[in-house]
């Protein structure tokens, strides 16, 4: 009873409020209301929220027939919520009514307020690590952020960040390609260039990158990076994600990379980016004094670096991530589709490499032979079409090489040479052929074919070097003609300045000046 007239006094106050001119956002604020509890209220008069009362009253008594089960399970496991003993009455009563989620939230509430069952919750205890030795232990981790460019497009971009765990020097790297074995081994080789050598132990989440499966504890790695560790010699040390006790030195790192450099910082390219990176990373990363050891992560660098292993660099050769080729002769890279040459795609399972360089996207075969480039468009959902694509080439192409070759004495020859040009220059065949043409309609057969043989016999496949050879041929060609001319001083005039002799120097005088 001493609830319900609670209630009725909150309902009265509310319509006072109102009254005097109170909106129902200042009523929420006045009362510590809800604005919906406030609105709800004012919408009722007396009789209906007694109703409503009433109403409540009886749901909860439809429950108390589970009073005991709800009571015996909280006492036994203090720390259950709403939704988990929502689904324990479910399965334990068949015949258990079909009620809101609201209902049975506020019945568990009621229990634990009659019997005095405050939920609990199991606390983990944090203790201070003691600091590890010099040269002892690095982490690893990878982040990622959303930054915007000068137009205000969305970039998002990929880190990788190293941190010491005795002197708190760091090193980050960016890029713009999501994360794998390849370009995580790129991204140790420059840390390790970086703070010039090796720790003994590198400490990482179970992460995809390096890992295949887990096979109950046994962790698989990828082949790339297993045999990466074996070369490098590096102990590795795996641990469950956002655990601060094992690797919380690395996650800190990542948080200070985002709220420090990246936050509100212009997306200009990578490569601008990394540059941006290393600045900050000498004036403030590893200048400033540490939080916890207070003291500089650079001078203390200084002490550990003679405890690290000497750093044995390996080559590391750009990787091209595959992607499948559509029916359509496109492919589908960050939310935007770009076109491919016609024929491309020869069947379910057509793959193309693709690599980023600056603002281009670089496409090419399997086998690494170029394809196509596009701009990289920042905005998504974009359909990025070379119209040239549309052609299908190899017909127009042939038809090319054939009506060239029929220019010349020797068509079979010109054809085998015009093969070797397409071989050697595929993207550039069309303009190859178009020159070879021009030079080959202006030119003596007999020259064309001389300049043929000499590209065959000699491995030249270039359009620009056959014309070369055919002008070198022409000018060979032609007689020496000796032009005889009369020379006339002066024209003829002012005899006496052409008998004038020019002052001579002595040669001593020169020889002294360069002495000086």
């Amino acid at each position: 009873m001493n609830a319900h007239l609670a209630k009725f006094m909150m309902y009265y106050e509310v319509h006072k409020l109102h009254r005097e001119g109170h909106s129902l956002t200042k009523i929420g604020i006045l009362l510590v209301l809800n604005r919906r509890t406030v609105t709800k209220y004012f919408s009722m008069t007396e009789v209906q929220y007694e109703a409503y009362l009433i109403e409540q009253t009886d749901r909860k008594k439809e429950l108390l027939a589970y009073e005991d089960f709800t009571r015996q399970r909280l006492q036994s496991h203090p720390d259950t919520p709403a939704a988990q003993m929502h689904d324990w009455l479910k399965e334990h009563h068949p015949a258990f009514p079909k009620l809101s989620a609201k209902t049975v939230f506020n019945f568990v509430h009621w229990v634990r307020t009659k019997y005095n069952i405050p939920k609990t919750s199991v606390q983990r205890h944090y203790q201070m690590v003691e600091e590890l030795p010099y040269g002892k232990q690095a982490q690893v981790d990878f982040g990622e952020y959303n930054l915007r460019t000068t137009t205000g497009q969305r970039v998002k971009v990929f880190f990788f960040t190293l941190v010491l765990s005795r002197s708190r020097y760091k090193y980050i790297w960016f890029t713009d390609q999501y994360f794998t074995s390849q370009l995580a081994i790129q991204a140790h080789e420059q840390a390790f260039v970086y703070i010039g050598g090796i720790p003994y132990e590198i400490v990482y989440d179970q992460d995809k990158v390096f890992i295949v499966n887990e096979n109950k504890g046994d962790l698989i790695l990828t082949d790339q990076f297993r045999n990466y560790t074996r070369v490098k010699s590096f102990q590795l040390h795996f641990c469950r994600k956002a655990d601060p006790q094992s690797k919380g030195k690395v996650e800190n790192v990542v948080k200070f990379v985002k709220q420090n450099f990246l936050y509100n910082r212009t997306y200009y390219n990578i490569e601008t980016l990394n540059d941006d990176a290393m600045g900050w990373l000498g004036r403030t990363a590893n200048a400033m004094p540490h939080g916890v050891t207070l003291k500089e992560p650079h001078s203390e660098w200084i002490i550990e670096q003679k405890y690290l292993k000497e750093q044995m660099a390996i080559p590391v050769k750009t990787e091209s991530v595959l992607y499948t080729v559509r029916k359509d002769n496109t492919i589908s890279w960050k939310s935007n589709f770009y076109s491919l040459p016609l024929g491309t795609y020869a069947g379910r399972g057509t793959q193309v490499g693709v690599q980023t360089k600056n603002d281009d996207l670089l496409i090419f075969t399997r086998e690494g032979t170029g394809l196509c480039e596009h701009k990289i468009s920042y905005a998504k959902g974009i359909k990025v079409i070379n119209t040239d694509h549309k052609r299908d080439k190899n017909k127009a192409i042939g038809e090319m090489i054939r009506q060239v070759s029929g220019l010349t004495q020797d068509p079979l020859q010109a054809t085998a040479w015009l093969m070797t040009i397409r071989t050697a220059k595929p993207r550039y065949i069309r303009d190859q052929l178009l020159l070879v043409r021009q030079t080959v309609e202006k030119t003596e057969p007999a020259l064309v074919t001389r300049a043929i043989a000499y590209c065959l016999t000699n491995a030249i496949a270039s359009a620009v070097d056959f014309t070369a050879i055919i002008r070198e041929q022409q000018r060979a060609s032609q007689p020496v003609q000796h032009k005889i001319m009369s020379l006339n001083p002066l024209s003829g005039t002012h005899l006496t300045k052409a008998m004038m002799e020019p002052g001579k120097s002595d040669i001593q005088e020169y020889q002294k000046l360069l002495k000086k």
